[in-house]
């Protein structure tokens, strides 16, 4: 009788564990194809790809839909239990691991434009030109890449020859070989996050500052960029409680697996789906300029479809 019962309940998780999975390529698939209309749209017009801030964004979106996408199949992988060998687990999650960095970074950094923007008017042509625009971007992807190194240096420093010829599941955790190598993540990321944090708050207060003493156009146009300071920073507070989700899971895992994978699926939809389904939001619809080229671009689009 409780082998049967064992066995029911083993059908009905993975009933549930289907569900979840079948909702999860619904939402992604979304959020992908609103995505890749805002990437057409930022190289549709000189006055999107050649400002900065639009620049910055474009980083995100592109960094946004890349996670997305892998993340996906790394949980279609994990849920058939599909293997493959360690060596080529290694390149998924490098690139994995340096995106993930790259959306929280490049936030600060465009929040770092709206305080030039704002509080340093004359200055910001020379220092937000083009040129400085991509010379950040190869800024963004060097400080996103330094969590990656240190996973990885500990890793290779610990690991056997033979261990990259084995098959596993893919997965960050089968990198984690001693609970130090788990401390030093955490605590890179922890105070990558700390200097995130530091300069929104710095952002915004100086913003702040501005907004209070400026006066019509000037005031609407600062309040205005002081809300996406805001928004940028809620962003990296979800991307912040990302990183205590592995613990959160480990604990209750020794307490209930079905809370686990209920308590695992909540911090992948909150954590890991909706930071990166926010950009769209802040910027593609929020900013009167890209929303009005995203209305032009969508309308000709559906218009030519039917003629």
């Amino acid at each position: 009788m409780a082998d049967n019962s064992s066995l029911i309940g083993g059908e009905s998780l993975q009933q549930q564990i289907s569900y979840r999975v079948i909702i999860v390529q619904l939402l992604v698939m979304i959020f992908l194809c609103i995505n890749l209309l805002l990437i057409a749209t930022f190289f549709k017009k000189e006055f999107l790809y050649t400002t900065t801030r639009y620049i910055l964004y474009a980083v995100t979106l592109l960094s946004d839909s890349f996670v997305l996408l892998m993340s996906d199949v790394l949980l279609i992988l994990t849920f058939f239990q599909i293997t493959m060998h360690v060596w080529l687990c290694i390149i998924i999650t490098v690139v994995v691991l340096l995106y993930l960095m790259i959306t929280p970074v490049t936030l600060t950094a465009m929040t770092l434009e709206r305080y030039v923007a704002i509080c340093m008017p004359l200055r910001h042509g020379e220092l937000c030109s083009t040129h400085s625009a991509i010379n950040c971007i190869l800024i963004i992807h060097v400080l996103s890449s330094v969590p990656c190194i240190v996973v990885f240096s500990n890793f290779f420093a610990s690991a056997s020859l033979s261990f990259y010829e084995q098959h596993s599941v893919c997965s960050v955790e089968i990198f984690i070989l001693f609970r130090w190598h788990d401390h030093i993540r955490s605590a890179v990321h922890q105070f990558y996050f700390l200097i995130m944090c530091i300069t929104i708050v710095f952002c915004y207060f100086k913003i702040m500052k501005v907004a209070k003493s400026a006066s019509g156009e000037n005031k609407k146009s600062t309040w205005k960029g002081l809300r996406t300071v805001i928004l940028h920073a809620f962003q990296l507070l979800l991307c912040l409680i990302r990183l205590w989700c592995p613990f959160i899971e480990a604990a209750v895992l020794q307490i209930n697996f079905r809370l686990f994978f209920n308590v695992r699926y909540f911090n992948y939809i909150m954590f890991s789906l909706a930071p990166r389904c926010l950009s769209p939001l802040i910027y593609g619809l929020r900013d009167e300029k890209f929303f009005l080229e995203l209305k032009k671009y969508a309308f000709f689009s559906v218009y030519n479809k039917k003629y």
